[in-house]
């Protein structure tokens, strides 16, 4: 039976997944800040760890805990939601630290084991915001951003081990705690100056067209771990495998415009001359 170890499992998208691989049969290591045993089935297939992706003490003891891991997940985040302007460097400091190095921590951490073997998946969930730019999310985005071109760098260094690393990307969840993920309250990120602007983007949250339910990223990170191509992306969420449709047609579009011959005018070619 495989083991799957998931980051941040105490609420939201890590929950879920650690839910749906638990009742799909694998063996789940459910990693949390503060442990809670009553979050999850009781089952001889579960562990629950304490984990922060912060400190390198805690991580070296959750792996050494943990033993064999044949797929880690890493969505263990940090939220943030406001003015760029506004939001101390601190704070950001903060955010990167678990969304980005928190992420490559815990891959530097599980890549060796899965070397040896040749074999072996790495998940990091990311966000829509790596999909298309979105406001108010500038040192949200960044730190995602990040992870996006880390992970699709690391999947070719580490083909090479048959080892597969994969980015899912969730959209909006208004029924998760991102907006209560964080250490500063969103009303305290937007100054009065931004307040004509913020209005309509928050009104947008409170009534969206299109959400991201828990359980499409849990469905999205099986996806990745049970897909055998080269894939890389894994949109989770009605409005994040739209954006990503979007995406892939504005490329195409793109990429037809630059395939066309250029016709120059008369006037410039003369002017070439």
């Amino acid at each position: 039976m495989q083991t799957i170890l998931i980051t941040g499992t105490s609420s939201g998208y890590g929950l879920a997944t650690a839910r749906h691989f638990l009742a799909a049969g694998w063996n789940v290591i459910a990693t949390m800040r503060k442990p809670d045993a009553d979050l999850l089935p009781r089952s001889g297939r579960l562990r629950i760890l304490p984990l922060d992706v912060t400190s390198d003490d805690s991580i070296a003891a959750a792996i050494a805990a943990a033993g064999a891991i044949d797929v880690l997940v890493n969505n263990a985040g940090l939220g943030v939601v406001g003015a760029f302007e506004a939001t101390p460097l601190a704070h950001i400091r903060k955010v990167f630290d678990t969304n980005t190095f928190g992420v490559m921590a815990m891959c530097q951490a599980v890549i060796p084991q899965m070397r040896e073997r040749r074999a072996g998946v790495i998940v990091n969930v990311t966000s829509s915001v790596t999909l298309a730019a979105m406001p108010l999310a500038a040192a949200y985005t960044a730190s995602k951003q990040a992870i996006a071109g880390f992970t699709g760098s690391l999947a070719q260094e580490l083909a090479h081990f048959n080892i597969h690393a994969r980015l899912v990307e969730p959209g909006y969840g208004p029924t998760t705690r991102f907006a209560q993920n964080t250490a500063i309250p969103v009303e305290d990120l937007v100054p009065a100056e931004y307040a004509d602007f913020a209005a309509p983007i928050f009104a947008g949250f409170a009534s969206p067209a299109l959400t991201t339910q828990e359980t499409d990223v849990a469905q999205a990170v099986q996806a990745a771990v049970e897909d055998t191509s080269d894939r890389l992306h894994f949109p989770a969420g009605a409005d994040a495998i739209a954006l990503y449709r979007s995406g892939l047609g504005r490329l195409n579009q793109n990429a037809e415009t630059a395939s066309k011959p250029r016709v120059r005018s008369r006037t410039s070619a003369i002017a070439a001359r």
